[in-house]
């Protein structure tokens, strides 16, 4: 008897084409292309989901630089004089505060200064 494989291969290949459903061209409907067109998708997804923390990390440390050198400070020494006052906020939030509450950023600063 031979093995016929309708059912897994229709399953198969519903599961690629609706993961490529509304790729451009063949690559969402033809299952040699959407297979291709999904593994590097899936590839590429993976690699960005970390290459977003290095990007956000990037755009944290720019915003800091750009407040901090408006208070007539650069970034390394702003840096160095949180960790001796002992002042424990991540990049996100020194990003946020620069960002939305200029003031309470210049009170930071100016602990950040007298530490150093």
């Amino acid at each position: 008897m031979r093995v016929k494989r309708g059912n897994v291969n229709r399953k198969k290949h519903k599961k690629v084409l609706k993961i490529t459903k509304g790729f451009k061209g063949g690559r969402g409907t033809i299952f040699r292309a959407a297979m291709q067109a999904m593994m590097r998708a899936l590839k590429r997804a993976y690699k960005d989901r970390r290459i977003k923390k290095r990007d956000f990390r990037a755009l944290w440390i720019t915003r800091i630089n750009a407040a901090v050198q408006q208070e007539g400070i650069s970034y390394s020494k702003f840096i160095n004089g949180l960790n001796k006052a002992g002042i424990t906020l991540n990049r996100k939030m020194l990003a946020e505060i620069a960002v939305n509450d200029q003031n309470a950023f210049s009170q930071i600063v100016k602990q950040a200064v007298a530490a150093i």
